[in-house]
This record gives C-alpha cells, sequence and structure tokens, in this order.
C-alpha cells in the first residue's frame, strides 16, 4: 500500500501516526524493561511505543515503495511480538464454570478487496456490517482498526465517515506494534478494556489480510441487551 492510489496527502498521514504516538505514550508507563542485567520483570506496557515523535521527524523519512508514495518506516505499523488470547463461550457454559463474562460476540464476516488495494478492507467491511446488523456509525463507540499503514488507515476512517477521536484510541499498531496472528485478539482484548474504561458499549473490529481479506468482528459489553437478531 503506497499511498499513491488513495491520493492521501503525506501530511495527513504523518498527522495521524504523531497522534498515535502521543495517545500510545500517554497511556503507557513510564521506564524502559530493558536491561543489560539479568532480573526478573514485568511486562505490562508495550515498548515499541517512541517517544518524540513529530510532524518534522517524520518529514525527514523517505518514502518505502514509491518517489512520489507517503509509506515510510515512520508510519508503517512495527514488526512485534505479541500474544493475545480470547475465551469464547456459550453464556451458559460461562456461567456453569463461574468464568466472568465480559460481553457478548454479536456477529463476524469476511469480505474481500483486489489484493493490490488490500488494506483498504475495513472501508468495505465495516459498511457491511452497519448494514448487517442494522447499526448506525453512530451506534458504535470504539473502533479498533488494523494500522498496517497510516495511509490505508486514514483512507478507511474518512471512507466511511467515522471520526478519529472513536478510532484506536489508546493508539494503533504503528504505535504500539502489529504482531502477525495476534492482532484480532489484541483488537478484542484492547476494545473491551476500552468501553469499560469509557462507558462503551458497541466495539468493532476490523483488520485487513494478506491477498485482499479483510475480517471485521461486532462485540457488546455484557451490560447490555443485544435485540437484533442475528
Amino acid at each position: 500500500m503506497s499511498g499513491k492510489a488513495a491520493v492521501l496527502a503525506k501530511n495527513d498521514d504523518d498527522v495521524v501516526v504523531v497522534s498515535a504516538y502521543r495517545t500510545a505514550i500517554t497511556k503507557a508507563r513510564k521506564g524502559d524493561p530493558k536491561t543489560e542485567k539479568e532480573s526478573e520483570i514485568i511486562v505490562d506496557r508495550d515498548d515499541g511505543v517512541r517517544e518524540g515523535v513529530t510532524k518534522e521527524s517524520l518529514s525527514t523519512l523517505k518514502p518505502a515503495f514509491s518517489k512520489t508514495g507517503t509509506t515510510h518506516a515512520g508510519n508503517a505499523s512495527q514488526v512485534s511480538d505479541g500474544a493475545a488470547a480470547v475465551l469464547l463461550a456459550r453464556r451458559s457454559t460461562a456461567r456453569k464454570l463461574g468464568l466472568p463474562i465480559l460481553g457478548k460476540f454479536v456477529t463476524a464476516s469476511v469480505v474481500g478487496v483486489p489484493p493490490k488495494i488490500m488494506g483498504v478492507g475495513p472501508a468495505v467491511a465495516i459498511p457491511a456490517v452497519l448494514k448487517k446488523t442494522g447499526l448506525r456509525k453512530e451506534d458504535v463507540d470504539i473502533y479498533e482498526i488494523n494500522e498496517a499503514f497510516a495511509s490505508q488507515a486514514v483512507m478507511s476512517v474518512k471512507t466511511i465517515g467515522i471520526p478519529f477521536e472513536k478510532v484506536n484510541i489508546n493508539g494503533g499498531a504503528i504505535a504500539i506494534g502489529h504482531p502477525l496472528g495476534a492482532t484480532g485478539a489484541r483488537q478484542v482484548a484492547t476494545g473491551y478494556a476500552l468501553a469499560k474504561h469509557t462507558g462503551g458499549k458497541i466495539f468493532i473490529t476490523s483488520m485487513c489480510i494478506g491477498s485482499g481479506m479483510v475480517r471485521y468482528i461486532v462485540l457488546s459489553l455484557n451490560r447490555i441487551r443485544y435485540s437484533n437478531p442475528l
């Protein structure tokens, strides 16, 4: 995704990246767990978050794919290690086992876009799931959209017409990392934590997948009753 196909301004990409880093840094705890000494540590924050990222520092980086493109090392997701897990069960089973019920899985599906522009999948997937569930985009409190590159995230958000304030509000993959194979579970875990903290009721996660597939999931907090029969 070079950013060229979406006709995006480099400034748009970099503004989003600066905001993402500032948000992630604000949420992260101070201190770096890296040390040359051998010791036991608790890893309780993402250590890929870089402080001091500005529009000016990003403007010095060269485009990665095309001389006229907007994607560069500073506005692309990091290569990160990570792990996440989500336990999905029937409500009756969770109650029987005494497990805490965080929320409700509403629906999920996969749609596709041409492989050449695979990153813009959320721009197609989110409207599709809104139509499927009968939700309006205004009904959704939080959107977790995978940021493989700033260009595809910006294009998706602008195409759908959702406010950036509702998207990746703790920082997205550019700032906190994009661990392949763990992104979906990470988004779900993040979404529930954010909804609980902010009082949100419904959130959507969406992520692009290689070759043009894109996945979306709709979830709600346990404290509301979802009436749409799916």
